[in-house]
């Protein structure tokens, strides 16, 4: 596959959430676990912000990434395989910046990006100006596949935000789909009746669900009707994991294997390199 995969690369892109079994969507955070991945046989892949930002020193979803997320991308397009990036809040307070992000990615042969709603502070972007990014990505970029992730979930799983009604999430789906977004995403919503609401009110759109092993299966996902699983940041802790603890086993034999780190312990990583630089 080309860098410019062009309408037909699009259009498989798309196809992918519509085949009758949800698209297993794994994250990579650099050419190598992205071409690993494509060597396995995955044909579509994403990227992980957190994995992306820390790999580079820096905190995610901060916006502090713009340039590691472009430079990456247009690598990651050189591989036989499609290509969506996570592109945080769109690095930008300003539609057409991020819309301009997004024209310039698809010109590298990008298929599809991720924009969340959630904020630095623990907040949501207000929902007007979300709409507002999304329509205007989807403007200047008509065949791109927009993913908007809403955080109403994952804020209340990070302890920014209290409790999240359902209802709020699917007022936010809904104003999302209208702005023309081509799939939509919770990352943390694990209740099971839940998930199955949201994909019969979304009819066609697909619902996007973040892989939790704790919680639910692919084929489990699959019965509630999830069109597209992400394995976020799992893959980046998972192979951190594996190689800090084969690197302690061979020093102390028969030692305990620690547990797979959290979204906050990983993201801690670059702190040490973000104070080295101030």
């Amino acid at each position: 596959m080309s860098a410019h995969p062009g309408p037909d690369g699009h259009t498989a892109f798309h196809r992918l959430h519509h085949t009758g079994r949800p698209l297993l969507l794994p994250n990579a955070w650099d050419h190598a676990s992205a071409a690993a991945l494509v060597r396995r046989g995955f044909p579509a892949i994403g990227t992980t912000s957190l994995g992306v930002a820390v790999a580079a020193g820096l905190p995610d979803a901060t916006g502090a990434t713009r340039a590691e997320t472009l430079a990456l991308a247009r690598g990651l397009t050189r591989l036989p395989a499609l290509v969506s990036v996570d592109i945080e809040g769109g690095f930008s307070e300003r539609p057409e910046e991020v819309a301009a992000l997004a024209a310039a990615l698809d010109a590298a042969g990008v298929v599809g990006v991720n924009i969340e709603d959630g904020r630095p502070d623990g907040t949501l972007t207000p929902l007007a100006r979300q709409c507002a990014v999304i329509e205007a990505v989807k403007e200047r970029v008509p065949r791109l596949f927009v993913n908007a992730r809403t955080d109403t979930h994952w804020l209340a799983a990070t302890g920014a935000a209290g409790t999240p009604r359902l209802s709020v999430t699917a007022e936010r789906l809904e104003h999302y789909v209208r702005a023309g977004a081509d799939g939509v995403f919770v990352p943390a919503l694990t209740d099971e009746h839940h998930i199955a609401s949201l994909a019969d009110d979304l009819g066609d759109t697909p619902l996007n669900i973040l892989l939790s092993p704790r919680h639910h299966t692919y084929e489990r996902l699959a019965e509630l009707g999830v069109r597209r699983i992400s394995c976020g940041s799992l893959l980046f802790r998972a192979a951190l994991h594996r190689a800090v603890e084969l690197a302690w086993s061979l020093a102390h034999p028969g030692s305990d294997p620690a547990p797979l780190p959290g979204y906050a312990e990983t993201e801690s990583l670059s702190d040490a390199f973000m104070a080295a630089q101030t």
